[in-house]
């Protein structure tokens, strides 16, 4: 009786801040859209790399596992030639039970929410592996769409009233993986593909995917360059390292993978007013052109690796949203931009994608996750 008020009373609360988990929500309405007569910006393409249709995550917050599957479907395809649908909701059914160890673990004390980060679909592939979409889609039959506000709140209700029980008992486990398949379903060890049967392990070798062979970036100081760290945001749960670079030459890398044929999954503050996905754009004006955005096209701020270790040290630069960068264009005034993949459904300008400009990338990522050997390829 204990837990089932604890999970009532929780749920009560949970739903009430449920809004602070759902930052990768917002502007994700095509309703929103208005449709401008003549664009402001008009680009011309630099690299344009294959990538699946863009999906909608809907009311959830796993734009984590939505981004960084639909960059390990391009990788797929880069390296197998194989353009797959993989499910998103497996990394996500992977993952909760072991954010829910870590969580009880630390008694309670420690991050507990639907974020995530990329290296956890990479673990997800490595300790799981990948499968297709109509696998395992995570709906019940006649949903059309992701809905976890109550899952979520259920779960972290749950785990919350464990938290503060004096001794667990050795069933908690089978109470999470209960919660998970009621919610998601169970993740199949077996599956049908073009005729054949696989496991998620061998479909993940057979799209040629070793998670072993991916890196993540950021451009922090209060780490020294050249090394690793624990990047310390609070979706960062499972502890996951980057390799720390300046941010000129970490922006280098991402443009020169783009143009040899590598996507990039990123993670970004997307809170400014300069973050439009109803405009399909983002931009870091200067103070005086602030008001001008989407009005005309703005002068832009340089960013530098003060600006960014500022906004990280004050909370300003948070770890928001993960999107998918899989090309590269040029304004009519030469200034060139990342395009990104965003999983908030069509319902913008770009159907769905977005183009980045240098500064705002400057100023707002928090990280990217790329494979290994597009650190190495020549400039383009």
């Amino acid at each position: 009786m204990y837990l089932i008020r604890s999970i009532t009373n929780m749920m009560r609360s949970f739903f009430s801040s449920y809004a602070t988990w759902m930052t990768c929500l917002t502007l994700a309405s095509g309703s929103l859209v208005a449709q401008q007569d003549q664009p402001l910006y008009t680009f011309k393409t630099l690299a344009d790399l294959t990538a699946t249709e863009v999906k909608d995550q809907c009311r959830t917050g796993t734009c984590w596992s939505f981004s960084t599957t639909s960059f390990l479907e391009s990788e797929a395809y880069r390296i197998s030639g194989k353009l797959v649908n993989l499910s998103e909701m497996a990394s996500v059914r992977y993952t909760y039970p072991l954010k829910a160890d870590v969580y009880l673990r630390h008694h309670g004390l420690y991050q507990l929410g639907p974020g995530s980060l990329c290296h956890d679909v990479l673990n997800a592939a490595e300790g799981y592996g990948l499968v297709p979409d109509v696998a395992f889609p995570g709906l019940d039959a006649g949903e059309a769409g992701y809905d976890h506000g109550e899952f979520d709140a259920v779960l972290a209700a749950s785990l919350k009233a464990l938290s503060e029980r004096s001794t667990l008992s050795d069933d908690w486990k089978d109470a999470v993986e209960g919660i998970c398949d009621a919610y998601l379903g169970a993740l199949p060890s077996s599956f049908v593909f073009d005729g054949k049967t696989h496991t998620p392990a061998s479909f993940r070798d057979l799209l040629g995917i070793v998670p072993s062979e991916y890196v993540s970036l950021t451009s922090f100081t209060h780490h020294p360059f050249g090394e690793t760290f624990a990047l310390e945001v609070p979706d960062n749960f499972s502890r996951g390292l980057f390799l720390n670079l300046p941010i000129e030459e970490l922006t280098r890398v991402v443009r020169n993978a783009l143009m040899n044929g590598y996507t990039v999954a990123w993670d970004a503050d997307v809170s400014e007013k300069g973050f439009s996905f109803k405009q399909g754009m983002a931009l870091w004006p200067v103070e005086a052109e602030k008001d001008n955005l989407w009005k005309s096209v703005v002068v832009e701020d340089k960013v530098s690796q003060e600006d960014r270790q500022v906004g990280f040290d004050s909370h300003a630069t948070t770890d928001d949203h993960l999107m998918h960068i899989v090309g590269l264009a040029q304004d009519q005034n030469g200034r060139e931009y990342f395009l990104i993949k965003n999983s908030w459904g069509d319902g913008n300008l770009y159907g769905g994608k977005q183009y980045i400009s240098m500064a705002y990338f400057k100023a707002k990522t928090v990280a990217v996750t790329l494979h290994r050997d597009a650190m190495a390829q020549k400039k383009r």
